[in-house]
């Protein structure tokens, strides 16, 4: 009786590790099986029997022990080639994604890196090597994302595809969690933080929403109720916000570390008045984000006006000052 094939007698779950496999070998010149193994959180019996499999249906593998295993250079299933300048590219979005993505999406994308580098050829798989091993992205000084959730930005894009309504367990600030229903618009990073951008159906109203202050989330079958205008339009009609002008006087010697935030802020000119630097802002957030921002280094700067913004850094650190006698 004729063997039969993998395609035809292996499980789902099986079928599309094999597959994966496949890729995988496609995608580097040499593939270690314990890399295998660890990525697909099997044991190595379990990926020598889905070699053999690949194998006996007439993939060309070639095996060296103590190395690994390689495909023999030429075979290619998928018909797209890439430029080595094309390849390169890669890169920096893989580095940007391993380290400015939550955890499921991150893993998605790292699967879609295999399949883009199975279809390279092995001297440009080499110089794909030879340079990612020198490109780095240092981590975040902060938190992108909650560690308890880490498939929300998954769950967000399924929901914004298939407009269908999000429930999201939220911690806003100085509050209790709580439980919201929302219509994602968008997804947008800012800040130093990503954000969701929605329809509140407890606030009734549009807001946004940190992704590292969500507690829980998951999808609903329901769709949106409302018809939502693109993102852009949404951000640029808060940029057209009322703004309040803030001026300070900051020692010389602490201008330098402002210069990453302070367009975040608002910042509009600056200019010498003797050892000092006068700076000036158009502020549309003086209560929350600018004062706080102005706490980090308070004790070398002068708030030259508003008159609200020294009333708000009193409040903050009188209660600051209550916290700390408790």
């Amino acid at each position: 009786m004729k063997k039969k094939t993998f395609m035809l007698d292996e499980s789902p779950k099986r079928f599309d590790r094999i597959i994966s496999i496949l890729i995988q070998l496609q995608s580097k010149r040499i593939v270690k099986a314990q890399e295998l193994a660890d990525r697909f959180e099997v044991s190595l019996r379990t990926i020598y029997r889905d070699i053999r499999s690949l194998e006996t249906s007439g993939v060309p593998i070639y095996s060296e022990p103590g190395v690994g295993y390689s495909l023999v250079d030429g075979y290619r299933l998928p018909p797209v080639m890439f430029t080595r300048e094309e390849a390169t590219s890669f890169i920096a979005s893989e580095k940007l994604m391993e380290t400015f993505i939550d955890k499921e999406l991150g893993k998605h994308y790292a699967s879609a890196m295999f399949k883009i580098k199975s279809v390279l050829k092995n001297t440009d798989k080499d110089w794909l090597s030879s340079i990612a091993s020198k490109v780095i992205v240092q981590q975040p000084s902060v938190h992108l994302f909650n560690e308890k959730v880490p498939d929300a930005m998954s769950v967000l894009f399924k929901s914004i595809a298939d407009k269908t309504q999000v429930k999201l367990l939220y911690q806003a600030f100085d509050a209790d969690s709580s439980e919201r229903i929302i219509e994602p618009v968008g997804v947008y990073h800012d800040h130093n933080n990503w954000y969701i951008f929605g329809f509140c159906h407890l606030r009734n109203d549009y807001r946004q929403f940190r992704a590292d202050r969500i507690q829980g989330i998951e999808k609903t079958v329901i769709a949106f109720i409302k018809e939502h205008k693109p993102l852009e339009e949404y951000l640029n009609k808060e940029k057209e916000c009322p703004t309040t002008q803030v001026v300070l006087l900051v020692d010389k010697k602490i201008v330098k570390y402002l210069d990453y935030e302070k367009k975040y802020h608002g910042f509009v000119s600056q200019k010498k008045i003797g050892d000092k630097i006068e700076m000036t802002f158009l502020c549309r957030d003086l209560e929350n984000g600018f004062s706080r921002w102005l706490l980090m280094f308070a004790d070398y700067a002068t708030i030259i006006e508003p008159q609200r913004l020294k009333e708000r850094m009193l409040e903050m650190l009188e209660s600051y000052k209550i916290n700390l006698l408790k």
